[in-house]
């Protein structure tokens, strides 16, 4: 029952479609999802293929040294409970366990980051054998000096906002 104004023109209510007609919508739509959710499953996949492929070419150049090296690099990993209890120490509340992965998963990087440029000051310096604290310490102070003080979102000799 519609209602109308006086001085309205009354018009028609709009009537839903037929039946048939809505079901025919809703097919449409539907076959148009899977189709891009069948592209994006497919880009990825051609994705994964091709950096599985570039790893492999790339592993078979490794001198020996090189991939046990990458060997154990990728079999190691910093225990992702220490790396929460540190975050949660640091900002004095919990943290997920996604958020102390993706950190672990920085600090693995910085952490390999370090080591190549330690090992880029021993093979320097004509020393063999193990890295020493010395290297590392080298290692880190270049890193400063490249990025700026470590954990500053741009490096210190950037141009420095609200200066007085």
């Amino acid at each position: 029952m519609a209602l109308s104004l006086p001085g309205a023109a009354s018009t028609p209510a709009p009537q839903a479609p037929p039946p048939k007609q809505a079901a025919e919508e809703e097919d449409d739509g539907d076959e148009l999802l899977p189709a891009m959710a069948d592209d994006d499953f497919a880009a990825q996949s051609n994705w994964n293929r091709e950096s599985k492929d570039n790893l492999k070419v790339l592993m078979d150049n490794f001198s020996p040294a090189q991939y046990e090296r990458f060997e154990a690099y990728r079999r190691h990993a910093l225990p992702k409970q220490a790396v929460r209890k540190v975050i949660q120490q640091s900002l004095g509340q919990q943290v997920s366990q996604p958020v102390a992965q993706i950190v672990a998963g920085f600090a693995k990087v910085f952490v390999g980051e370090i080591v190549e440029k330690a090992r880029k000051v021993q093979e320097r310096r004509g020393d063999r054998g193990p890295l020493s604290p010395d290297h590392l310490r080298e290692a880190y102070r270049m890193y400063q000096e490249e990025t700026g003080r470590v954990g500053a979102a741009r490096p210190l000799r950037a141009k420095k906002l609200f200066v007085r």
